[in-house]
């Protein structure tokens, strides 16, 4: 190789470097939204008002639970207003069940594209084949759901994680439902919370998780004598706001193509200060990158 083909080998290889180098540091997180859970006191007294403050702290996305009285179409003008829109909203097993059709129309015209099961009843739960059954309605939802225009989900705690009649009940609901009319909501607390890595998931169901809730916690407590998990109780007070905690967060938001994340959604269960920690929150998040 002459000196002119080597000069420019080096300058095109150390080019492909710096490009290599800057795209790695500017990868972050694009759309940065907030589950209104953590701000649920606030929105009953006063739903505008909450959306507003969400709004100038930077947000673009929010995630309902709950509409606290306010019809599709003033929730969607409301959104309008303070340029937000609602990609998911929490809707309870019970409606699931029971009022499905209605609250998918009503989805469409608020504008989601997702509705979420955050959580399974507790005399389901109690049942042997609960999980079993549980996976039966949720591809029946998500049928319905397809047809509706709108995608089907679940939201996990930490109690899924657990062993249970010898098998873990989140990976009765990924191997038992259909993976194009169910995805998964993966609260990564929950989920690290519950012992399982959500970096694993993402590796063995690819695609699978397009939402997925971003939240911390200062020290993760144990299970004590017959606990099988750690009660809420007893986790919430080590909640804390997103990157003040343990949670390798640069770790996981890598594998975010592997995982299919599209939505992130910032969530503290019980915040002191609910306006502050999202604002913390928010600000941990437009910084980081991965």
């Amino acid at each position: 190789m002459d000196r002119r083909s080597f000069l420019g080998t080096v300058t095109a290889a150390t080019l492909l470097s710096r490009k290599l180098s800057w795209a790695a540091e500017t990868h972050k997180v694009d759309k940065i939204g907030l589950e209104l859970y953590t701000v649920r006191a606030q929105m009953k007294q006063d739903f505008e008002g909450t959306l507003a403050k969400v709004s100038e702290i930077g947000y673009r996305e929010v995630e309902f639970a709950g509409y606290f009285d306010s019809t599709p179409k003033e929730i969607k003008a409301t959104l309008g207003r303070h340029g937000l829109t609602a990609p998911a909203a929490h809707i309870d097993y019970a409606t699931v069940t029971n009022n499905w059709p209605k609250t998918l129309e009503n989805a469409n015209v608020i504008g989601h594209t997702y509705l979420i099961c955050p959580m399974l009843p507790d005399d389901l739960l109690k049942k042997p084949d609960g999980w079993h059954l549980a996976a039966q309605t949720f591809n029946q939802a998500g049928e319905a759901s397809k047809k509706a225009g709108i995608q089907f989900g679940y939201h996990n705690h930490h109690f899924e994680f657990v062993l249970t009649g010898g098998k873990v009940p989140y990976d009765i609901l990924l191997a038992e439902t259909d993976a194009n009319l169910v995805k998964m909501e993966m609260d990564l607390c929950w989920a690290i919370v519950g012992g399982a890595d959500p970096v694993s998931y993402f590796d063995r169901y690819p695609g699978r998780f397009p939402l997925v809730h971003v939240k911390d916690m200062k020290t993760i407590p144990t299970p004590t004598g017959s606990e099988p998990y750690v009660p809420f109780e007893r986790l919430f007070p080590q909640m804390t706001e997103v990157g003040s905690g343990i949670i390798d967060w640069k770790r996981i938001f890598e594998a975010a193509d592997k995982g299919g994340i599209k939505h992130y959604f910032v969530e503290h269960d019980e915040p002191k200060s609910p306006f502050e920690s999202i604002k913390n929150s928010f600000t941990y998040l437009q910084n980081l990158r991965f």
